[in-house]
C-alpha cells in the first residue's frame, strides 16, 4: 500500500486487526496509559509558541510541535490551520483559516519548536497575526520531498521575497555536506528584508538585491549589492560589473530558484538567453514550484497539478507539487501555473476585502497601521 493517503488507509484497515490480535497476546508494558497520552499529547498536539511580525507584510509563526519538528527535512513544508472553536467572530463572520501550505524556515529539535513565514497576500493567510501563543493549531507535515544536498557541488541559490525563507535550511544543508554556496537574494523594497544573519549563515557569498534605490549595505566583506531585479543582478556578477568574485558562475553544478512564479519563470529564460554564456553546460536548474494546493495529502484533489513540457522530445507531463515542489526548471509550463494561480481570483479578491474589514473592526489593522 505504498503511495498516496487512501491507499495508507487501506492497508490500515486490513492491518489493524493483525496488530490488535498480536497486542492481545501481549502483556501490557510500559508507560502507563496516563503516561503515554500526556507524552503523545506533548509530541503531536501542535500549538503556538510564538508570533512575530517581520516585515509590513511577512509574519513568522513558531509552533511547537516536538514530533514534526524532528522529522522535518530541508525543503519540505507543513499545512497550517486554526481550529474553528479559538478562531475569532466579528459580524457573524467566523475567522476560520484555510488550509496553509507554509515551508518549514527553521526548526529547533531539542525545544520541539517550528518556524514558518507567512506572506499576508489577504485571506486566511492575514489571518495568521491573530494567533495567540498557547493556542493549539491544526499541523499536517511535514509532508513534500526534501530537497537533494549533495555534498562537493557549487550552488547557485536564487531566492525573491518570501522564497528566501525557504531557503535558509536549504543552504545551510548544503554548507554541511561540503558544498559551495553562492545566494542572491532578492527584494523588491528595502523593508522587505528580513531574517540576515539567517542568510549570512545559509552561504558562502550572498549579493543582496533590490529594486528599490539605495538598496542595501553588505554586511561582510564577501557580499555585494546590486540595485536592480534579481536576473539583472546575475548579469552585472557574471559580467565583472559588480568587481572580483569569491565564486565565478561557470563552476556552479546547480541552481536552485524559489520565489513568485515570474520571478522563476524570469531566471529560466535569462539561462536560455542573456546568461547561458556564463553557466557550463550540464549544470542543473530546479525551481520551487508554488502550485496551488488543498489538501496537500498527495494524489488526492489534484489542486496542485503542475503541467511539464519535455523541450527534446516535446512530451508533456503532469506531476503533482504537494508531492514534489522541487522541479526541473526547463521543464516547468510557467504559463500554465500563472493560470492555475489567478483561477479563483475573483473569489480571493472578495475574501480579501472581507477579512480586511474584519480585521479593521477587531482593531488589529488599524494597530498595525499605527505602529
Amino acid at each position: 500500500f505504498a503511495g498516496n493517503v487512501v491507499k495508507a488507509m487501506g492497508g490500515a484497515t486490513r492491518g489493524y486487526p493483525v496488530v490488535s490480535r498480536m497486542l492481545a497476546k501481549r502483556a501490557p508494558a510500559a508507560p502507563e496509559p496516563a503516561a503515554l497520552k500526556a507524552r503523545l499529547d506533548d509530541e503531536l498536539r501542535a500549538r503556538v509558541h510564538a508570533v512575530e511580525r517581520l516585515t509590513p507584510k511577512i509574519v513568522e509563526v513558531v509552533v511547537k510541535a516536538p514530533m514534526a519538528a524532528r522529522a522535518f527535512q530541508p525543503g519540505q513544508f507543513y499545512r497550517l490551520q486554526n481550529y474553528e472553536a479559538h478562531a475569532q467572530r466579528v459580524d457573524g463572520t467566523t475567522l476560520a483559516m484555510e488550509g496553509l501550505a507554509l515551508t518549514g524556515a527553521w526548526i529547533d529539535r531539542n525545544e520541539g519548536l517550528l518556524s514558518t513565514i507567512v506572506l499576508e497576500m489577504g485571506g486566511s493567510s492575514d489571518l495568521c497575526t491573530l494567533l495567540q501563543p498557547g493556542e493549539p493549531v491544526i499541523l499536517m507535515g511535514p509532508t513534500g520531498t526534501p530537497t537533494e544536498t549533495p555534498s562537493g557541488e557549487t550552488v547557485l541559490l536564487v531566492g525573491g521575497g518570501l522564497g528566501n525563507a525557504v531557503l535558509f535550511s536549504i543552504g545551510a544543508a548544503f554548507r554541511a555536506e561540503g558544498s559551495r554556496v553562492l545566494y542572491f537574494a532578492g527584494y523588491k523594497t528595502i523593508e522587505d528584508r528580513y531574517k540576515i544573519a539567517d542568510i549570512e549563515r545559509a552561504a558562502d557569498s550572498v549579493v543582496w538585491c533590490c529594486d528599490e534605490a539605495p538598496g542595501f549595505q553588505p554586511g561582510r566583506p564577501q557580499d555585494l549589492a546590486f540595485v536592480g531585479n534579481i536576473v539583472q543582478a546575475i548579469e552585472a556578477y557574471g559580467s565583472g560589473a559588480l568587481g572580483p568574485v569569491e565564486i565565478p558562475l561557470a563552476e556552479v553544478d546547480r541552481i536552485i530558484a524559489i520565489g513568485s512564479d515570474g520571478m522563476m519563470n524570469a531566471v529560466g529564460q535569462a539561462r536560455r538567453a542573456a546568461l547561458k554564456r556564463y553557466f557550463r553546460p550540464g549544470h542543473r536548474a530546479i525551481a520551487s514550484i508554488n502550485s496551488p494546493m488543498q489538501c496537500m495529502m498527495k494524489e488526492i484533489c489534484a489542486q496542485c497539478l503542475q503541467r511539464h513540457y519535455d523541450p527534446a522530445t516535446g512530451t508533456e507531463t503532469v506531476v503533482f507539487s504537494c508531492f514534489n515542489q522541487d522541479q526541473d526548471l526547463d521543464r516547468v509550463d510557467f504559463r500554465t501555473l500563472r493560470r492555475r494561480l489567478s483561477q479563483n481570483g475573483a473569489q480571493e479578491k472578495l475574501t480579501k476585502l472581507w477579512i480586511d474589514r474584519c480585521l479593521r473592526h477587531l482593531g488589529w489593522r488599524a494597530a498595525a497601521a499605527a505602529e
